[in-house]
């Protein structure tokens, strides 16, 4: 398989430092970027809001999120009685490009893949889960064996944890890689626009999405 990079990923936040909703990114990073950015499609008529940018080395915007729905927060228990089901879903887009020189020429900057959106995706959805049952003391140690692992299952989509999930793209029907967990759903894939795509969420079933080129991401300022 290609080698792929984490471009910039960021892994769950550690204790105390969760990635909320309140942090999230202006609209001044999506606007530096150099390609179209993803959403759901018009279909999806919920609340719309932006969330962090990525960076290469070089200080080029690699990719971006976009959230749709309720906003998340930290899942403490899973399933827990009488627990609010949140219902969202994060479209990540990722620039697709072959290795390449870094802009200030000291370096190369890996090549993105759809593996690269989806362990974005994948590590995505773990900073908004936490299972309470655990230890306070171990959870560095569970987020850093569960990162991992998103990283393995991401590099290698052809694997038995994922099966294909066909879903229009600009209203033309374009296959993703496609797994579920106990915390939610990751789906990736890729575009003729020039981008990769992921997606993750929970509450809100993945087989019923369309994803579509925001018009206007000025518009979230």
């Amino acid at each position: 398989m290609e080698t792929t990079s984490r471009v910039g990923a960021q892994a769950p936040a550690a204790e105390g430092e969760q990635q909320l909703p309140s942090a999230r990114c202006t609209v001044d990073g999506y606007l530096r970027a150099p390609f179209p950015w993803y959403g759901l499609d018009e279909a999806f008529t919920g609340p719309r809001w932006l969330m962090q940018v990525g960076t290469a080395a070089d200080g080029a915007v690699e990719h971006g999120s976009i959230g749709h729905g309720d906003e998340p927060s930290v899942r403490i228990e899973a399933g827990s009685v009488g627990e609010p089901r949140e219902k969202f879903a994060v479209v990540i887009t990722v620039a697709a490009h072959p290795s390449r020189r870094s802009a200030d020429g000291t370096g190369l900057l890996e090549a993105t893949s759809v593996s690269s959106s989806a362990w974005l995706a994948g590590v995505g959805l773990l900073s908004f889960t936490w299972p309470g049952q655990m230890d306070h003391s171990l959870r560095d140690d569970w987020l850093e064996q569960q990162t991992e692992a998103a990283w393995a299952l991401a590099d290698d989509l052809d694997g038995p944890e994922w099966s294909r999930l066909s879903l229009p793209v600009d209203g033309i029907a374009v296959p993703f890689h496609y797994r579920e967990s106990e915390f939610g759903w990751v789906l990736a894939g890729s575009t003729e626009a020039g981008v990769h795509l992921g997606a993750y969420g929970r509450g809100m079933s993945a087989y019923g999405l369309g994803f579509a080129v925001v018009k206007d991401i000025g518009a979230y300022a």
